[in-house]
């Protein structure tokens, strides 16, 4: 069963909504900050097998988000924990940036160099090995990669 959010509807509105769905059912948002709402409260309240569609003005689905449990992922899909790392490792990766570090590989290994170092023949010489703790390897050593 699918239920129709109002355009600006309220925590209350869109919590009732949620709570009264059934596995497979869906909410409808008809704009993108109900839509932000709704995902906030899908996983407040720990609500599984119900989806939230953000609309456009054609009755399209744009997106869609269902809540799963996280026994429900599957081996290709990264958990909550995994996305949380993911977007830690990008916040530092813009951090780097912003004080002047950039990072390449080389081989094998993941190397960080001083972005101001402008001749890369002298890169190698400034070069700071990273530990990546198996984190990273390059292109060229993993054989499982080559494969795909």
């Amino acid at each position: 069963m699918d239920t129709d959010l109002q355009l600006e509807a309220d925590n209350e509105t869109i919590r009732a909504a949620l709570l009264s769905c059934s596995e497979g059912d869906a909410v409808n948002c008809l704009s993108e900050e109900v839509f932000a709402q709704a995902k906030l409260l899908l996983v407040k309240e720990k609500i599984t097998g119900v989806s939230i569609q953000l609309l456009g003005d054609d009755g399209y689905v744009i997106r869609q988000v269902t809540g799963k449990r996280r026994s429900e992922l599957g081996a290709g899909e990264f958990n909550d924990r995994q996305l949380a790392v993911i977007k830690a490792l990008e916040k530092v990766l813009r951090h780097c940036q912003q004080e002047g570090v950039k990072l390449v590989g080389y081989s094998d290994e993941l190397v960080a160099y001083p972005a101001g170092c402008k001749d890369p023949n002298q890169a190698s010489v400034y070069a700071l090995d990273i530990d990546s703790s198996e984190a990273y390897t390059g292109a060229d050593s993993n054989s499982e990669l080559m494969k795909i």
